[in-house]
């Protein structure tokens, strides 16, 4: 049996993935920006590609 370390073990982390459609319906984005990020990133992309990509029109008062 081998002992291994806890604190020098790397955790895995899995990244959340998301269908750019599915993503685009939940935060109520337009279909043109729904394509810019189709035409980006494909079918799927992470949070952090999509947050990032997503361009929203500000929200006056």
């Amino acid at each position: 049996m081998q002992h291994i370390d806890s604190k020098s073990a790397e955790p895995i982390v899995a990244k959340k993935v998301w269908c750019i459609a599915d993503f685009c319906a939940l935060h109520r984005l337009d279909g043109t920006e729904q394509a810019k990020l189709t035409a980006l990133f494909g079918e799927f992309a992470t949070t952090s590609e999509l947050v990032h990509n997503v361009t929203r029109k500000p929200r006056s008062r």
